[in-house]
């Protein structure tokens, strides 16, 4: 068995381990409840430690040595490179982080099986910060669980002193440039293309769309050269690579060194998504963990870590000290931009066929 479908049915199977222990002990009702009581409750002193499991590449290079000097907290920090990465650890039952970076569904997850500890809204005194676009988003209303970290999109990434500006998913099925494209190693982004190149939902459910989509990346497989995320950004600098689906901030990151990285969204829409902080349940020092998420809702913080990332921040007053700002969506591009939800009982059927579409 290939280390990534196992990696995938093993969070299959700490989804359903982890709901039936949740369901033999609170409703979510009681949840809702129980979580209210303890976001209330005072946490004591900072401690002195705090671990941090994060994206790589996903902060400023002087955000966690200031945080360290500021107040006295030494920084344990590891990164993972896709939520199922850090889902499957959390899932089967991996403890002493105090801070995970989920995505939106991978925010779902979390709070379903009851991991996502209720955020202390008393310690962030920076709050105000946030764009109300960024509040009360529909895998966390009222923010009970998380802080808005970063937002992006998946789109395309092109060498424009080979290729065109490509305008749609079309062109990974283009034979012209075989061996010279990538798609994200990622179930969700590379079906979710696909659904969207169909004028399809990217959180579709239903078989025949699913299919559709499936035959869709198998006829594009061909002319990839591999399926890789983040690592992909040193082959389009290279030019080894021509054109790659890739999160914008990672594009704008391989642009400092190849300046012609250019990145569209293709016209049939893509991903737009929102990573989070979240405090697992298990965390040992909750109270530096919301130190951290306070010292990086201050505007000069966020605005470093986001002109490094090359990502937009959800922080407005940070957006005015950016060197590099990325604009807020317009409602005609939010039209075409979509969250990427849990896909709950569906999610099975997903991983089914990513792993057809892998081993084609």
């Amino acid at each position: 068995m290939h280390r990534r479908e196992l990696l995938r049915r093993t969070i299959a199977l700490g989804i359903l381990s982890a709901c039936r222990r949740l369901q033999d002990t609170l409703t979510p009702e009681q949840r809702t409840a129980a979580d209210a009581t303890e976001a209330a409750e005072p946490l004591g002193p900072v401690e002195k430690r705090l671990s941090i499991y994060n994206w790589s590449d996903y902060v400023a290079p002087d955000t966690i040595s200031n945080f360290e000097k500021e107040f006295g907290v030494k920084v344990t920090y590891d990164v993972y490179e896709s939520n199922e990465e850090m889902l499957a650890k959390l899932l089967t039952g991996a403890t002493g982080y105090d801070l995970v970076f989920p995505s939106s569904y991978a925010v779902s997850v979390l709070k379903a099986v009851g991991i996502a500890s209720p955020i202390h809204r008393q310690y962030l005194t920076n709050w105000g910060n946030i764009a109300p676009l960024f509040l009360d988003p529909p895998f966390d209303q009222g923010n009970a669980h998380t802080v808005p970290w970063q937002w992006g999109v998946t789109g395309l990434a092109f060498r424009s002193d080979k290729v065109d500006a490509p305008d749609s998913w079309a062109v990974l099925q283009d034979s012209r440039y075989r061996g010279k494209m990538t798609q994200m190693d990622d179930g969700r982004d590379v079906v979710g293309s696909w659904l969207r190149y169909r004028g399809h939902s990217l959180n579709s459910e239903d078989p025949a769309e699913l299919a559709r989509a499936e035959a869709d990346a198998i006829a594009a497989k061909k002319n990839l050269k591999a399926y890789i995320s983040a690592p992909v950004k040193g082959q389009l600098i290279s030019g080894d690579v021509w054109i790659a689906q890739l999160w914008n901030g990672d594009a704008t990151q391989a642009k400092v060194e190849q300046p012609n990285i250019g990145y569209v969204v293709p016209k049939e829409g893509c991903t737009i998504w929102e990573d989070s902080l979240v405090i697992p349940r298990s965390a040992p020092h909750k109270r530096a963990a919301h130190e951290f998420m306070n010292y990086i809702l201050r505007p000069d913080v966020q605005a470093t870590i986001s002109d490094f990332t090359g990502y937009g921040t959800p922080n407005s007053a940070a957006l005015k000290l950016m060197q590099h700002p990325v604009p807020y969506p317009t409602a005609d591009e939010l039209r075409r931009l979509e969250l990427q939800i849990d896909l709950g009982r569906d999610t099975a059927v997903w991983d089914q066929i990513w792993t057809e579409i892998k081993s084609a």
